[in-house]
């Protein structure tokens, strides 16, 4: 029979036991080694059956054995050290308190998912686990962030198999009750909340829940609450679920109702209101609309609202293509705004400015929220260097006039919580090399260039370390496929051929990750009877553990998985290559630290930064991949492999992909295996051994959280805290005004003339000419310009490539037409073809970058002399 309606009895834990709550309640719990360890210690088979959540352990341990543990003073004592360790870690001052730069008191970091722990399933990807490193990153370095998404009632989904080896999803109901947080209340015990007005008079209604993350408050909206409507209720239901005005929904109230969210927990709670406002991607950017309202309320118009929020805003984009960007039609976006819906104070129109693609090859009628984002945020990065680089390209649109490098986005490369990721066998031998608190800040505050205590620990122990990894993998794959067959409708008789699944002396090679086509999930059957030679090799045989999850909409996505897994049921290789459903941060834990190579194989350069590799690397597996992402910018040949790419203008996509493929096996057959299976002198693989050495001290502290966030705090946070105080009520009426009257009289500002200091067409290296240019500024003056000499070497078409600008400098009045005479030193510091320009700017003390307004004058070609100079 099935239950009417459904709810959580919570055990009664003893006197002594209270401080088990708290530790379950914070979520350092799914980082911390000796508090999961104390959780264990209470009954390990219940721990083990609760897939190691601590609330789902307290939720069903018999009240006999929590008496029996009331009165056990070894395990109190233990208790009391865990619960004064965690007192100390959020109370007690970290890196950033002992920083000296006026840093912010507050940032709020928004995304529409977290991955923190299996525990809290809201998440389906990437995306997600890097916003749930940065979380735990910031609580780790003192960062005081305050996390703010939404909760699914239906996470993303779980993934099984049919017989046919067809992606299937559930959607299993998530009770927040059985969830390590809690509901944020007023003062007087009522749930707190937030609304949104839809059109027709409706409200959307949402709770917040709360997430503790170590020292971080994250906040979650939920809409499944009484006092919504059947439809609205939904609203929170799925991750990535729904048509388009169901996501702009989601999008609304994570923006919208986030900051509201914000504003209300500081309220209760004391904590300093965010000066700086982070958006992971564009489902957030409606954010930066609400917090304009507020400022309108405080009596600011429109454009000065606008650039005091533009100056406490970054932006940060993760996709390279424009399809994985979520754009809405106008007149959607339209309905939900102004008169009879939300922010009517508001003109419709300068919501839709924002976001309407009005550039060259834009959908003019579509809203695009990465778009909106980059409008509303002063400052912007992609997560690499080389999708900065992208980035920087794929928008340089929104800023016309403008060489793609000088566009203003920046990069600050994705990194990973390595307690979080690290297997404790790792941390182990590290903590027994430099002892733990060492090993422990190492991970965590990082600083240092390089691990170099690694080149002491002997090869015997980090080989010893490398089979015990794999082997808990081939333990841990047996035990998923059987259930996974299970699933599928195998019998049990049907199974005895998963006790031979791999094997510990085998070189592994890990596959995890989305589904999408571009990651090319399936490159590695290219050429299957070569695969296969691969796999079956009598003296260097390689085993493949591959997982993954296509999107449910995405049945392209499902064919590939489908192929891959078709592939793997064949008896003849069903032993040394395996396909697991549901790839989730339990599994991926296991995988990482087991794996001997990380495969990745993208369509470059579509991989934003790809820091699944990095995680296996800080667990001392090797990277093989494409030269994409994180692996573009720190690939060595001492950490690994580069497949090389045929991403040429010419090659269609099957040539590209066969290309790839022969160039992966290439490397798996003649370098990877003979170097995993030669033994040296002293019976062990000196040479394998020694590139996981190097990978661990050179790597290790490149690609943490750590690094990553104080990049964040110094790079992007703290300049974006400075221009939000610069910018008061006065300045940002001032710098909107200055926009105004700039934006209207640039069309008065040329360059008239442009002369050097020489008649010939070559100079000597080392050399300074003179620059003179006249130039007219309209209705502006000099203080609302900048004049620039832009030099550098040219190409065959007489582009500037590698640029310097220097500013020159007036010389005197206007002449008696108005034209303003300036001039300037130009140093000819190259050898070979050269070239120069001349261009105006606008320049004002606010500004984050020249380029902000996307304005810019150049020379007429009847203004310019020639080519350029010769150097020689």
């Amino acid at each position: 029979m099935k239950a009417i309606r459904r709810f959580t009895v919570r055990p009664v834990l003893p006197d002594p036991l209270r401080p088990l709550s708290d530790l379950a309640r914070n979520l350092r719990w799914s980082w911390h080694a000796e508090t999961r360890d104390l959780f264990q210690s209470v009954d390990p088979e219940r721990w083990a059956s609760s897939g190691g959540d601590p609330i789902r352990l307290l939720g069903s341990v018999r009240a006999e054995r929590l008496a029996e543990l009331a009165e056990d003073r070894h395990f109190l004592r233990r208790l009391t050290a865990v619960a004064d360790d965690l007192r100390d870690y959020v109370t007690g001052p970290r890196w950033y308190q002992t920083q000296t730069a006026e840093l912010p008191a507050a940032i709020a970091y928004f995304s529409p998912e977290f991955g923190i722990t299996a525990a809290l399933p809201q998440y389906s990807g990437g995306l997600g686990i890097l916003a749930g490193d940065h979380l735990k990153a910031a609580s780790d370095l003192g960062v005081p962030l305050i996390g703010v998404g939404l909760l699914y009632r239906h996470g993303y989904f779980r993934q099984t198999l049919s017989r046919e080896g067809w992606q299937q999803e559930h959607y299993p109901v998530l009770d927040p009750n059985e969830l390590p947080v809690v509901l944020l209340e007023e003062e007087d015990g009522t749930p707190a909340q937030v609304s949104l007005a839809l059109p027709g008079g409706r409200r959307l209604h949402a709770r917040i829940w709360l997430a503790q993350v170590g020292r971080v408050p994250l906040l979650m909206l939920d809409s499944d609450v009484e006092e919504n409507d059947l439809g609205e209720r939904g609203v929170t239901d799925r991750l990535y679920g729904g048509g388009s005005e169901h996501r702009l929904l989601q999008e609304m109230l994570l923006g919208i109702g986030g900051v509201r969210a914000v504003r209300t927990y500081c309220r209760l709670t004391g904590h300093p209101a965010p000066e700086v406002f982070h958006t992971n991607e564009g489902h957030a950017g409606f954010l930066g609309l609400e917090r304009i309202a507020e400022l309108c309320d405080e009596g600011l118009d429109f454009d000065a609202a606008l650039e005091a929020v533009r100056a406490g805003t970054v932006f940060t984009t993760h996709t390279p293509v424009p399809a994985g960007i979520d754009r809405f039609d106008r007149e959607l976006v339209a309905r939900h705004f102004g008169p009879g819906a939300e922010l009517p104070r508001i003109e419709v129109e300068r919501v839709l400015r924002l976001g309407m693609e009005t550039y060259p090859g834009g959908e003019p009628n579509l809203f695009n929220m990465a778009v909106m984002g980059l409008r509303l945020a002063q400052r912007a990065n992609g997560v690499s260097l080389l999708h900065g680089q992208v980035s920087r390209e794929m928008f340089s649109g929104l800023w016309p006039g403008f060489d793609p490098e000088e566009v203003p986005i920046t990069s600050v490369t994705n990194g990973v919580h390595a307690p979080t990721w690290v297997a404790p066998e790792v941390f182990r031998l590290g903590a027994r090399q430099i002892g733990a608190q060492r090993a422990e800040d190492a991970l965590t505050v990082g600083g240092s260039e390089r691990w170099d205590s690694v080149t002491d620990i002997p090869d015997q122990d980090i080989w010893e370390l490398r089979r015990s990894l794999r082997e808990q993998l081939v333990t841990e794959v047996r035990e998923r496929l059987r259930v996974s067959w299970r699933q599928r409708g195998a019998g049990a008789a049907e199974l005895g051929w998963i006790d031979q699944v791999l094997d510990p002396d085998v070189l592994t090679i890990g596959f995890a990750r989305r589904v999408p086509s571009y990651k090319r999930l399936t490159l590695m059957l290219r050429d299957r009877d070569r695969l296969m030679s691969l796999l079956l090799h009598p003296e260097r045989p390689v085993q493949i553990v591959v997982a993954g999850k296509a999107h449910p909409a995405d049945d392209g996505g499902k064919r590939l998985v489908q192929e891959l897994v078709r592939f793997a049921d064949d008896p003849r290789v069903r032993h040394r290559i395996v396909f697991l459903p549901d790839y989730g941060m339990a599994m991926a834990q296991k995988l990482y630290p087991g794996c001997d190579i990380w495969l990745n194989n993208p369509l470059r350069p579509l991989e934003a930064c790809g820091t699944s590799g990095m995680k296996a690397a800080l667990n001392g597996c090797l990277n093989l991949s494409v030269l994409d992402g994180w692996w573009d910018e720190w690939f060595q040949p001492d950490f690994g492999w580069a497949i090389p790419t045929a991403d040429g203008q010419g090659t269609d996509t099957d040539r590209r992909d066969d290309l790839e493929a022969a160039a992966l096996y290439d490397l798996l057959e003649q370098r990877i295996t003979p170097r995993f299976y030669e033994r040296g002198r002293s019976g062990l693989p000196d040479r394998w051994i020694e590139m996981v050495r190097r990978t661990l001290t050179h790597l290790g502290p490149k690609v943490l959280a750590g690094r990553m966030v104080r990049e964040y705090v110094e790079r992007l946070y703290t300049p974006a805290a400075h221009a939000h105080r610069a910018l008061d009520a006065d300045a940002a009426r001032g710098l909107a005004e200055w926009k105004a009257r700039v934006r209207a009289a640039w069309h008065g500002v040329t360059v008239d003339h442009v002369e050097t200091s020489t008649t010939t067409a070559t100079a000597e290296l080392g050399s300074t000419l003179t620059l003179r240019v006249r130039v007219a500024l309209g209705e502006l003056g000099p203080e609302d310009v900048e004049v620039q000499a832009v030099s550098g070497r040219v190409d065959a078409e007489d582009r500037i490539t590698d640029a310097t600008a220097v500013p020159l400098k007036p010389v005197g009045g206007p002449d008696m037409e108005g034209r303003w005479a300036y001039e300037g030193p130009l140093s000819l510091d190259r050898t070979g073809p050269y070239g120069y320009t001349v261009r105006i700017l606008p320049d004002y003390p606010l500004l984050a970058s020249h380029a902000e307004l996307g304005l810019v004058a150049v020379p007429a070609d009847d203004v310019v002399e020639g080519a350029g100079v010769l150097l020689r």
